[in-house]
């Protein structure tokens, strides 16, 4: 199991950027295909964005295509997700996530999550 904890929240005014940090402990981070996720209010949780365990795999939802990038540096155990030209709408919890080696796309499919980190983007 792997422990995640998210950081890079704050306030943002609209078209402002945030580039949100998610740390992973435990063993083989690498291995992972991981996640951010966000929830807005009166919202499910949503994906947001999600990465192969090499960065060479990407999905976006469609909303946040060409605004948000997810990478990750496997070395420091860390996922990004570098929010860029922010909306109202992106404000939500964002939430990071991880699932042991298969791709995937859905919340449901991922097994380990982080506690959260706020974005509100002011318009």
């Amino acid at each position: 199991q792997v422990q995640l904890v998210e950081s890079g929240g704050g306030l943002v005014q609209a078209g402002g950027s945030l580039r949100l940090s998610c740390a992973a402990s435990g063993r083989a981070f690498s291995t992972y295909t991981m996640g951010w996720f966000r929830q807005g209010p009166g919202k499910e949780r949503d994906v947001v964005a999600t990465l192969n365990w090499s960065g060479g795999r990407t999905y976006y939802t469609d909303s946040v295509k060409g605004r948000f990038t997810i990478s990750r540096d496997n070395a420091k155990s860390t996922v990004y997700l570098q929010m860029n030209s922010l909306k109202p709408e992106d404000t939500a919890v964002y939430y990071c996530a991880a699932r042991p080696f298969v791709f995937a796309t859905t919340t449901d499919e991922f097994h380990s999550w982080g506690q959260g980190t706020q974005v509100t983007v002011s318009s």
